[in-house]
């Protein structure tokens, strides 16, 4: 089953966002066509191997979307690392 996590902005709301999906799409495209069919704008994209989870372990829900954290603004991206509402976890380049 593949997982992948987003990171994601809105900016129509200024909302930014990770999210997970763990077996909902086959393709990493996939997952991310559907949040940009959505108005959301990406900012990072990751399958589980190319990622540290940090602060937000693997979630064990299957054929979903999961919305690990939100919050007003912008995420933050300090190198490979990206943070929302305190939430951080490591992209591996």
């Amino acid at each position: 089953m593949a997982y992948y996590r987003i990171t994601g902005y809105d900016p129509e709301n200024d909302i930014g966002f990770i999210a997970d999906s763990n077996g909902k799409f086959e393709k990493l495209w996939q997952f991310s066509s559907y949040l940009l069919l959505k108005g959301f704008k990406i900012l990072a994209v990751s399958k589980e191997d190319k990622f540290k989870f940090g602060d937000l372990l693997k979630a064990s829900y299957d054929d979903k979307i999961i919305l690990r954290c939100c919050d007003f603004g912008k995420p933050v991206q300090n190198g490979n690392k990206i943070t929302v509402k305190g939430k951080t976890y490591e992209v591996i380049p």
